[in-house]
């Protein structure tokens, strides 16, 4: 496969991830909004998410909803809103039509339009809910399509590589920023505002339902363990991580089985597997969490190097 084929399809699918993940953060803050009526604070963590705060504040004079909503959802020259991540996911796929199926393009094509619609800021700023469940739709729909229509070879797996890393990027992110940022007081630890918080979290990853079918308590310690350390919910990190190496040496092998990205992703991988939440937080929960960021950027430029240049 061509590299420039490879690195778009590979982008494609990272792009429709991380515009899901923005979906997902909006939505749960929206439903935080009614659980603290009056409160603006719960909407810069979700910036903060994005890594775009600098960016908003040059533009915005305050965080507000109506202001947050558009530089997320709309901004063009945020890279990182919905409408720049969708944009940048169709011209990945314009770009390798010919190795993505026909429903794969024609989907990302409809919803593309559907964003650039001159009405639908103003359709999704009164009916956000709805909206934001058609931005997640939209991305399981592409993953579905994804898995049902393309043969499961090396472009798959570049496919299914990009969703994964932006996965364990996007959650790990999530984590770091509840923990770090979003408690007013330290003092709140496990009051009740934590726990609607702590919920908040699990809820933007998709994982209310699965963290409560195992755990009773809503602790810092169960939630980070279970976004971090569960073998079989898939947005975990350490899930993440184990299909994305897998995925990876089916791209290597065998031309480039000894590529520096393999090497590079299963120390990340075996780290991950190998220590407890309770080694994370004693060495410190967001420093490590910093360190899994600064390696997974690492990953990524590796990847560049092996298999795009």
């Amino acid at each position: 496969m061509l590299s420039r084929v490879a690195n778009s399809i590979y982008w494609l699918a990272r792009y429709i991830e991380r515009a899901e993940n923005v979906a997902r953060s909006i939505d749960v803050n929206l439903q935080l909004q009614l659980d603290l009526p009056g409160e603006e604070r719960p909407w810069e963590p979700v910036i903060q998410i994005a890594g775009n705060a600098d960016d908003f504040f040059k533009k915005y004079a305050h965080v507000s909803i109506e202001n947050a909503l558009m530089f997320l959802t709309f901004d063009k020259d945020n890279p990182n809103s919905i409408i720049s991540c969708v944009g940048a996911a169709r011209e990945n796929a314009r770009c390798v039509r010919e190795r993505i199926s026909s429903e794969l393009w024609i989907a990302i094509n409809q919803f593309y339009l559907k964003l650039n619609d001159p009405e639908m800021p103003k359709e999704a700023l009164a009916g956000p809910h709805a909206f934001y469940n058609s931005v997640k739709e939209f991305s399981q729909l592409t993953a579905g399509i994804i898995q049902g229509t393309m043969n499961h070879d090396v472009a798959w797996n570049f496919t299914h590589l990009g969703t994964l890393l932006e996965r364990a990027d996007q959650t790990s992110r999530i984590l770091d920023v509840k923990y770090y940022i979003l408690l007013p007081d330290v003092s709140m630890v496990g009051m009740a505002l934590d726990t609607v918080q702590w919920n908040a979290v699990l809820k933007s990853v998709g994982a209310y339902e699965m963290f409560h079918r195992r755990n009773s308590n809503v602790t810092p310690h169960n939630v980070a363990e279970f976004l971090l350390l569960s073998e079989d919910f898939p947005r975990s990190l350490r899930y993440c991580l184990e299909k994305a190496e897998q995925c990876l040496k089916n791209i290597a092998y065998p031309i480039k089985s000894k590529a520096e990205s393999i090497r590079l992703l299963g120390k990340l991988r075996s780290d991950i597997a190998f220590t407890t939440i309770e080694e994370i937080i004693d060495q410190g929960l967001h420093e490590q969490i910093e360190k899994v960021q600064l390696r997974l950027s690492e990953l990524g430029n590796q990847i560049w190097k092996d298999f795009f240049c």
